[in-house]
């Protein structure tokens, strides 16, 4: 299923964008979107009004090459709400009574890259191909399904630039 939903990205974004911080931290350099995403089978299809997404992997060195502590890892993956669209149920962004698609159409398709409610949702995690370990959020891919009306908007910027903030 991972694999049927490529990553849709604003027109503006580049993973080759200058700078090293952001806001005066650090940003955390991923060479590619789908390190942030890694694809995996998140082994679930959603039913009715929900959306399944899977939330974006922490990165463990930064840009320049600084090893990123563990607990930082574990509180950046806590506290992120950025993630990428994997399915939609069949009733997602439809009139719950005719199952018509609203005026305004869909408010995400799949692989979109949105923002969504840092608390909330079914969570479950799945372990990577080639993990050495399970900790959380690093050698595992987290999936959550929420309900429709639950998601917060399409990130039109660059994702890797959406920095968790305690």
């Amino acid at each position: 299923m991972a694999e049927e939903n490529p990553i849709v990205l604003p027109e503006n974004y580049s993973l080759e964008e200058s700078g090293r911080t952001i806001g005066g931290r650090t940003k955390l350099q991923y060479d590619n979107i789908e390190q942030a995403f890694p694809v995996v089978e998140p082994g679930l299809k959603p039913f009715g009004s929900r959306v399944l997404v899977q939330k974006r992997t922490p990165r463990t060195v930064t840009e320049g090459g600084i090893i990123v502590p563990m607990e930082s890892q574990e509180t950046e993956f806590w506290n992120t709400q950025v993630a990428k669209v994997i399915a939609l149920g069949p009733g997602a962004f439809k009139n719950r009574d005719t199952l018509e698609t609203w005026p305004e159409g869909d408010w995400c398709q799949e692989g979109a890259i949105v923002r969504v409610p840092k608390y909330g949702g079914d969570r479950w995690f799945v372990t990577l191909p080639g993990a050495t370990s399970m900790r959380m959020g690093v050698d595992q891919a987290c999936f959550v399904i929420y309900n429709d009306l639950d998601m917060i908007g399409e990130i039109t910027c660059d994702p890797m630039e959406v920095i968790a903030y305690l």
